[in-house]
């Protein structure tokens, strides 16, 4: 189950972009995961700059 993002976003913009495509549950699934691999590399770095905050360049 997606946390992140909201499924009903995906599948709109999908639709927006590609008038004919689909968007099954695993292609938000997939995209979830995704997002949550971005965010810890983006705390991994700004760890890694010594800074508490994340900032726009950490992703």
């Amino acid at each position: 189950m997606a946390d992140f993002v909201r499924k009903s976003s995906v599948k709109e913009e999908v639709k927006k972009v590609g008038k004919d495509m689909r968007c099954p549950d695993e292609t938000v699934e997939g995209l979830d995961k995704l997002v949550k691999q971005l965010i810890a590399k983006a705390v991994e770095r700004a760890k890694a700059d010594g800074r508490k905050t994340v900032r726009p360049h950490d992703f």
